[in-house]
């Protein structure tokens, strides 16, 4: 199950705020795609299947299917805010490479 940095948990927070649905969860999930054969998508969801893994980062409900969820295993979602990185990233050590945009692994 993928972990959330204290930075990423406030900044989602903020999001799920600013959407108006306190009830949201935060899905993170592995597709097949991109350039290096799978790809992170994140979006906010309010249907949790029984199947789902979920965790609580500071009032931040994560949601993971459980295919993704083995390819998560490890993983940190971070958030930075700078002149150099901005936006939300994933340290994941089960990516054996990843491509130059940083949302595309294998």
């Amino acid at each position: 199950m993928i972990a959330l940095t204290d930075a990423a948990a406030t900044k989602v927070q903020e999001l799920i705020t600013a959407e108006g649905d306190e009830a949201l969860a935060l899905r993170v999930a592995v597709r097949p795609g991109g350039c290096s054969g799978f790809s992170y998508e994140m979006f906010f969801d309010s249907d949790v299947a029984d199947d789902d893994l979920t965790a609580d980062y500071q009032g931040v409900k994560v949601v993971v299917d459980p295919s993704s969820a083995q390819m998560l295993t490890g993983a940190t979602l971070d958030y930075k805010d700078g002149l150099n990185q901005a936006g939300f990233s994933i340290d994941n050590p089960n990516a054996q490479r990843s491509c130059g945009c940083g949302s595309s692994f294998s």
